[in-house]
């Protein structure tokens, strides 16, 4: 049994949608995939994902991103209801987003959103960044307010111990995960990328190989910091074939 890893296959773009469609029904029955959000905004597409994986492999993992919970699409819901709209839909089509074990492997989801613990957003962020017109939540929620509501499903994560474990969220859970050389002029999104309590939480974990597999930066990446090994594989958009590797990617297999 191998894992595979995946994040940001962004399926509104045909390119994608189609290169989804056209992964082998039969090589990857015994395997299972950890997709780490950032499927599509359109509930349709993300059901239509979700029953296209199911039928590939074994068994599906899958956290949302950002885009999930924008809800342009879906006039009178706020943010958070669409999260549990999200969590229903992903239950009806057997796709998991609790932890699984397996022997001395564990699969370990976290949920999250950025707090602002990588920098303050400047006035180009706070006018480009499409989550802040695109998400709605309820009560004025502040970022801070978001990113705790996210962290609160992940305390059970926190105590898993395993020989082997794979944790997996979609925001990233450390700024000095992106590379050195990202010039300076992209750097006014890193406020947007994550937050440092989530590393806080998947290092509550014990184990004697930790990986943790993150999506959102779409900077493809996989270097060990204080112990843990950090990875990002994702798909990206179509004309990002640089920093992305738009395959599949083997991360451990049992």
């Amino acid at each position: 049994m191998r894992i595979f890893a995946l994040s940001d296959i962004h399926l509104d773009y045909e390119e994608n949608r189609n290169w989804l469609a056209d992964l082998s029904d039969t090589t990857y029955q015994a395997d299972m995939l950890i997709l780490a959000g950032d499927i599509s905004d359109s509930l349709e597409l993300v059901e239509w994902c979700f029953v296209t994986l199911k039928r590939k492999f074994l068994k599906v993992f899958f956290v949302p991103g950002n885009h999930e919970l924008w809800v342009i699409r879906n006039k009178g819901m706020n943010s958070l209801e669409k999260f549990d709209t999200l969590l229903q839909l992903a239950r009806d089509n057997s796709i998991s987003m609790d932890a699984y074990h397996h022997g001395n492997l564990s699969i370990v989801p976290f949920f999250g959103w950025y707090d602002y613990s990588f920098g303050f957003p400047n006035e180009e962020l706070l006018q480009s960044w499409v989550d802040f017109n695109a998400c709605r939540w309820p009560g004025g929620m502040n970022a801070s307010g978001i990113t705790n509501y996210f962290l609160q499903f992940n305390r059970e994560a926190t105590t898993v111990s395993n020989d082997v474990v794979i944790s997996f969220s979609h925001f990233l859970p450390r700024i000095d995960i992106m590379p050195a050389q990202i010039p300076q002029r992209f750097r006014y999104i890193y406020p947007v990328l994550g937050s440092s309590l989530l590393d806080q939480q998947i290092r509550a974990i014990r184990s004697n190989r930790h990986i943790h597999l993150y999506g959102h930066s779409h900077v493809n990446r996989r270097v060990i910091i204080d112990n843990i090994e950090y990875m990002n594989n994702a798909f990206g958009y179509p004309s990002e074939g640089s920093i992305t590797r738009k395959q599949l990617v083997c991360i451990y297999s049992v």
